[in-house]
């Protein structure tokens, strides 16, 4: 059963509790220093289309019909591959889904994190 996944913005101080620390962006966040931002990884991969992300616009309005397409999305094979990695570091060692979005409940990092739950 999977785990220990939060969302949270790379913004925000690491903590100790965080687990393993990924970005789920496809874009580095401005004005963070990599050697400041505390990654374990960055996971490219599970990141929204350019184009999805330019649509959504990071407008809550938008959101169900972003999760939507987002979800489609996610069952390409190789975003598969990806998401089963994060399933497996959730169920061992917890994770936090990093994102430079200010709303993090709107973010791809919150649907990617109910994806994970729900695929239990």
């Amino acid at each position: 059963m999977t785990k220990n996944i939060t969302c949270r913005r790379i913004y925000e101080e690491a903590s100790p509790a965080d687990g393993v620390r990924v970005l789920v962006d496809r874009i580095w966040p401005r004005g963070v220093r990599k050697e400041d931002a505390h990654l374990d990884e960055w996971l490219r991969e599970v990141a929204p289309s350019a184009d999805l992300r330019h649509w959504y616009g990071h407008q809550p309005e938008r959101f169900a019909e972003f999760r939507r397409r987002y979800e489609r999305e996610l069952r390409d094979p190789r975003r598969q591959e990806a998401l089963e990695h994060l399933r497996e570091i959730a169920e061992h060692d917890g994770i936090t889904l990093l994102t430079a979005t200010r709303d993090v409940d709107h973010s791809q990092a919150a649907v990617i994190a109910l994806w994970l739950t729900d695929e239990d």
